[in-house]
């Protein structure tokens, strides 16, 4: 279903034309970080800790390095240690002393999982038996795996050094609370002492994985003249350069990646975790050395997003105005800091326009995985808690879901708890397409239940490249930096091919390697086809401005006389003459004679991205003998700015919906005492298969982004943001009970039937 805001006025932009990877993958041809190989090429494997949290005191390889076809062991002590240094914007702040330490642990093994040491061998069981012979002596540590129980006084500590950042005057004990951030608008506390009616309810979300099915794999060769090169499924192959030539002590020139088809990310491709081990593996025996982790591995060392406890108390009006607001929000960063925490207080109540607003985060350590982004990372943790208190508020004033979301939806010129104020339109425009679907006012049965949320998503800009290629059969090459994780190469072949003026079959995308084109930031945030596709725009601009040069060579007019339209260059002007339009193709067949070849490159730091806005409703029914919750309907509406490609926002948003429904009612990472995962694989983890969803209606808003060339706004983020809250609230209308814990599965559901809600109201 497509709601159009905006009349539509181009011809290849807007349509659904085949995808460019569609046939490769189709046919088994692809390439992804496993298919890679090279001539001599050794197995790497990784050794692992079995414990939560211990010392590691000595490490003696000698028995491995010994055993017939082992061919090198690295650990720590073979990576150049990293200053201790946050690097970057604060919401997405580096620190290498952390990551290497992750790469490979040092002092501690701070979680299940944790590598220790790497062995690159001839085969892979061999590799697998080297790794047996490998000694560590380990000092178990007491552990701790809860968020709450991370923050007690007396918890066991992950850095014996740690001082939490962000409170003045810095605390003088360490603690496993990395940092503290606050944002503040207007005065929360007086507001609520006029508020009409207070609802407060506590939240608890598990971590869970982004369910990509292809495990990390990775083949690095380092040469003998100190060049390197890595073939790896990443969402950002640039970072993977970045990230793993710091980390082996390397000039970032030396390192040449490439970035492989990509089995699915969410997210969670967007560090390293085996690519310096090959690295240095394949420094250590003058040999490739592929590395290839298994699903257990992807479980139990990579990361999964946070779990966290959250607070939230909001004040409203009999008319619906809310009048303030506040949150408190304990993030699990996992072994290393750098949890979402920020994301999470800034988003929570940015789809809303309230004038009193405090948010409070905490960014804590604990024996798990460091944690990684996934889809919105961060904000769909506290939707869940803001959406579903909001939705209290909501039904004890008697007012209609939507309604009272419309009531106080931030437009442009709202201030935001952080400081900017909004400056796009589509909330309102997204509520109001999701209140009009028939669907809303159909009748509920015997424990059924109808739930609204929320979504919302900064959505990136940032630094972007691309090379268009103008080949002599009038066919054209375009050369990006961004892995394609969610059809960008079909986006950005309809916006080069729209800009041209040519079919979009004669466009041929593809992601070149670090060395080829020029610098881009990964492909994550919802940044690509804005950012990426601005300099694929701009590019193809240049292209046809030389097209129409070479055109006034052919016609021996000044180029000024020449103009650019529906693909072809046409005499324009009292001084042009009279000439039949020459078309893309033609000047191209010429490209010889007239110049040579046409090449054209741009690049951008792009800014004017618009924000993701998603508005999602759920009519669920439970079984009070089972506590089994059934998805009747789902209807996800979202302002996508202008759908290039229809077919891919709207999988989008299905595939948002679809995680967000399992994060909702199955996933989590479950520890026993010892702090070891319980769950380490899919047949345990319990994701949704096709058999748990219903019929998804996807609604297509439109309301075109003004600084984008075709409106483009990131489509991949926000979807991902309501399910959890929408749930919630359908149960809630189904049972009368308010679940405050994710995931909310069936032993759960049928203790809440038998138990009072936890909520506090004055």
């Amino acid at each position: 279903m497509s709601a159009v805001v905006t009349e539509k006025k181009l011809k290849v932009v807007g349509t659904r034309p085949d995808r460019p990877d569609g046939v490769p993958k189709l046919t088994g041809t692809a390439q992804y970080g496993a298919d890679y190989t090279l001539p001599g090429m050794l197995w790497g494997k990784v050794l692992r800790s079995p414990h939560a949290h211990a010392r590691i005191k000595k490490i003696d390889a000698s028995k491995a390095l010994k055993l017939p076809g082992v061919k090198g062991v690295v650990t720590a002590a073979d990576l150049p240690d990293q200053k201790f240094d946050y690097v970057g914007p604060e919401r997405v702040a580096q620190n290498f002393w952390h990551m290497t330490r992750n790469i490979l642990a040092r002092e501690k093994a701070l979680y299940e999982g944790h590598a220790i040491a790497a062995v690159a061998a001839t085969t892979p069981a061999i590799a697998a038996e080297a790794l047996k012979l490998i000694e560590v002596d380990y000092e178990v540590l007491p552990h701790v795996i809860d968020v709450e129980d991370a923050m007690k006084p007396d918890a066991p500590l992950l850095f014996e050094d740690m001082i939490t950042r962000g409170i003045e005057p810095a605390p003088t004990k360490p603690s496993n609370i990395s940092k503290r951030v606050e944002f503040k608008l207007g005065d929360a506390d007086a507001a609520f002492a006029t508020a009409d009616e207070v609802v407060e309810l506590s939240f608890k979300t598990a971590a869970v994985h982004q369910g990509y099915i292809e495990p990390h794999a990775c083949l690095a060769r380092a040469d003998a003249d100190g060049q390197a090169e890595v073939w790896s499924s990443s969402q950002g192959h640039f970072v993977v350069r970045t990230m793993t030539a710091k980390l082996l002590g390397m000039k970032t020139g030396d390192l040449r990646c490439h970035a492989a088809e990509i089995g699915g990310a969410f997210g969670g491709k967007t560090v390293v975790y085996v690519e310096p081990v090959a690295g240095a593996l394949s420094k250590k025996t003058g040999h490739p050395v592929k590395i290839m982790m298994s699903r257990e591995d992807v479980f139990k060392a990579t990361g999964p997003t946070s779990g966290a406890s959250m607070t939230i108390k909001v004040g409203v009006m009999r008319d619906g105005k809310i009048v303030a607001a506040k949150g408190l929000f304990k993030y699990q960063a996992g072994a290393f800091p750098g949890s979402p925490v920020m994301n999470g207080c800034m988003c929570g109540f940015a789809p809303y326009d309230i004038a009193n607003v405090n948010t409070i985060g905490y960014d804590v350590v604990c024996n798990r995985p460091k944690s990684v982004a996934y889809r919105a990372p961060g904000s769909p943790i506290s939707a869940f808690a803001v959406e579903s208190t909001l939705d209290m508020a909501a039904k004890k004033i008697g007012m209609d879901l939507i309604q009272f979301r419309l009531k106080n939806i931030a437009k442009i010129g709202t201030p935001t708890v952080w400081g900017p104020k909004h400056s796009h339109a589509g909330f309102a425009e997204t509520l109001q397409a999701l209140q009009k679907h028939p669907a809303y006012s159909a009748p509920l049965g015997k424990n059924q239940g109808r739930g609204v949320a929320v979504g919302y998503w900064f959505n990136g800009g940032g630094e972007s490249s691309s090379t268009v290629n103008v080949n002599e059969d009038g066919t054209v090459v375009v050369a990006t930096g961004s892995p394609d994780i969610g059809g960008s190469r079909a986006s950005t072949a309809q916006m080069a091919a729209e800009t041209l003026g040519i079919p979009y079959e004669a466009v041929r995308p593809i992601i070149a390697d670090t060395n080829s084109v020029g610098y881009t930031q990964a492909t994550g945030g919802s940044r690509v086809s804005f950012a990426t596709g601005m300099t694929v725009i701009n590019a193809c601009k240049k292209v046809t401005e030389e097209m129409c040069r070479r055109a006034a060579k052919i016609w021996k007019i000044e180029p000024e006389n020449v103009i650019w339209e529906d693909g072809s260059a046409r005499p324009a002007g009292k001084r042009a003459g009279e000439f039949p339009p020459l078309s893309f193709k033609e000047i191209a067949s010429k490209r010889t004679a007239t110049g040579g070849p046409v090449v054209a490159s741009a690049s951008i730091n792009a800014e004017g991205q618009a924000p993701g806005f998603s508005a999602q409703f759920a009519d669920v029914e439970v079984d009070p003998e089972t506590g089994a919750v059934k998805i009747l309907r789902y209807v996800a509406a979202q302002d996508v700015g202008r759908a290039i490609h229809p077919s891919y926002c709207e999988g989008q948003i299905i595939g948002g919906v679809v995680q967000g429904i399992g994060w909702a009612l199955n996933e989590e990472y479950i520890y026993d005492k010892n702090g070891r995962l319980e769950n380490p694989g899919f047949l345990d983890y319990r994701m949704p298969v096709a058999s748990d969803l219903p019929k998804i209606d996807a609604i297509v808003v439109e309301v075109p982004n003004p600084n984008h060339p075709y409106g483009v706004k990131g489509v991949a983020e926000a979807n991902i943001v309501p399910p959890m809250a929408a749930i919630a609230s359908a149960i809630h209308g189904a049972t009368g009970k308010r679940l405050t814990d994710l995931p909310m599965s069936p032993p759960k559901v049928l203790a809440a039937l038998d138990s009072c809600s936890r909520i506090v109201q004055r």
